[in-house]
Parts: C-alpha cells; structure tokens; sequence
C-alpha cells in the first residue's frame, strides 16, 4: 500500500468514526400526565355516570432515560411512572411506561435544537379501587414527541417536550367475592414534561 492509499484509508476510516461518534447521556423527566380511559359497555351499567378519565388528569410524572446522542439524533429508553386517585381517594389508578424512543434534531442555533420523534414500547397500567380486587395488564404503547432542547453547559442540557401516546393496556373491576363490573381500557395518554440530561 502506497503513501496515497494509506492516506486515504486513514481519511475514510476517520471519517466513519466521526459519523458514528456518539456521546451518552442519562436523564431525569417531570411533568404531567392526563388519560383517556374507555368503559366497558358493562362497566358503564353497573357504574353509570363514573367518569375514570379524572383519576389520572394532570397528575405529577417522573422519569428516568439513558441513551445516545449525536450532533442529527438521540435514541434512549425511558421508564414513567405516574399514579394518582379521585372520588375521596376510593379509585387509584397507575400507568408505568417503557418505552424505546429516537429523535431527529432541527438546529436553531449553536446550542438549541428542536426535536422530533417516535415511541414504541409497553405500558402497564394498575387499579386499586376500594371494595374491589387489584388488577394490573401490560400493553404496547406507540406515539409521537416533540420539543426544544438547550445546552447549558458543556455536559449538561435541558428539555421541554410533549408525548402522546396511544395504548392497549385493560384492567378489570371486580368487588371482593363478586362478579366482574367491568373493564378499563387505556386508550391514549398525553404528557408535557420538563428534563435535564447529562452527557457522559
């Protein structure tokens, strides 16, 4: 190998690390979530007039992410957890996600980027009623984000972002020793939440 296929080897070489060059980054979400919960036709006459969707209905949500960022995208796994209750503390629901994302990013300069994006991952949602039996399921979750990212600092940035997600997930009402009311089903859920990252 001659001195000019040795230098272009190299060139080729470098520049293949430099496009797959990537930093990682561990992260921490907070913001709120609200659900859309469908009631089973059977649900809905044994409990006319119960309105499930208010359990979860701007509730506090956190989160934990790790991925891989570079210069035109991310890609990381998140695990939310968010649980809340209503009706004199008689319904408790709880929706976990993990979900498997990635991003594209649009620069708006040298240290803020918009951000948009897929999810696809599981969902599981529970149900602590009072009187009943608790039940959980475990569904997908597919959906859609987009926000604005901003470094401020070498390492360390912030996000603000919107979610909505689209779910299977089911649970059932049953009361202690009794025939089932009914079922719950997840239908989509939406989330604005604030992060910060840190790149390592």
């Amino acid at each position: 190998m001659n001195a000019v296929h040795k230098i272009a080897f190299a060139t080729v070489i470098l520049g293949a690390s430099a496009a797959v060059q990537a930093d990682n980054f561990a992260g921490l979400t907070w913001g709120e979530t609200s659900n859309n919960i469908r009631h089973s036709s059977a649900f809905q006459q044994n409990l006319p007039g119960s309105d499930l969707d208010n359990v979860i209905h701007n509730s506090g949500t956190w989160g934990l992410r790790a991925g891989q960022s570079d210069a035109s995208s991310r890609y990381y796994m998140t695990y939310e957890n968010v649980s809340d209750s209503s009706y004199g503390n008689s319904a408790k629901m709880r929706q976990e996600n993990l979900l498997g994302s990635y991003d594209r990013f649009l620069p708006l300069g040298d240290s803020t980027r918009l951000f948009g994006g897929a999810s696809l991952g599981l969902t599981k949602l529970s149900q602590e009623f009072k009187g009943t039996s608790r039940d959980s399921n475990i569904g997908y979750a597919a959906g859609l984000q987009a926000g604005i990212l901003q470094d401020v600092g070498k390492n360390v940035g912030l996000e603000a972002g919107y979610r909505y997600l689209r779910s299977n997930a089911s649970v059932e009402v049953s009361p202690h020793g009794d025939a089932k009311l009914g079922s719950l089903d997840l239908h989509s859920s939406s989330q604005a939440y604030l992060g910060v990252n840190y790149n390592f």
